[in-house]
């Protein structure tokens, strides 16, 4: 649905909000359900609903954007951007490393196998020490991206 349709109104981003208010009323007082003659429920929902839509600037923005896309063509489909091979980010990690921030790497990296160490050794046998060692683990290679250097070509 088109709601600067149902409000009468050209599909323009100079529209304001005194512009779309008065387009509303008389949309309003024409099709209300409360009309002597009944008005027209359907008519009155539909400007009701594209009022909503379209009573702030950011909503008429919203609704611009969202007719001229739909406007435009589907884009055609285009070969897929070929990834780094595997071999090759292997390859690359030792530059991404010496290019990052390998003081704060090797400081993670040192906190994580304290952490795992001392759950095997304080906490040995117990199901949470594979939990605390799979944690330790998982929060090192999560955060160990922000003291990586870009790979290449980006």
């Amino acid at each position: 649905m088109n709601p600067f349709t149902a409000l009468h109104l050209p599909a323009a981003a100079d529209l304001d909000d005194e512009q779309v208010r008065a387009a509303w009323r008389a949309i309003a007082a024409a099709t209300h359900p409360d009309r002597a003659d009944g008005g027209d429920p359907a008519a009155y929902a539909a400007a009701a609903a594209a009022y909503t839509q379209l009573r702030t600037s950011w909503g008429r923005s919203e609704a611009l954007a969202d007719l001229t896309a739909a406007m435009l063509p589907p884009p055609e489909p285009g070969p897929a951007a070929p990834g780094m091979p595997a071999w090759r980010a292997a390859a690359a990690l030792p530059a991404r490393i010496r290019h990052g921030r390998p003081a704060r790497l090797a400081a993670r990296t040192l906190t994580a196998a304290t952490v795992a160490l001392l759950a095997v050794t304080v906490i040995p046998g117990t199901p949470s020490a594979p939990a605390v060692v799979t944690g330790s683990f998982l929060w090192w290679a999560l955060t160990i991206r922000g003291d990586l250097a870009p790979p290449p070509g980006r």
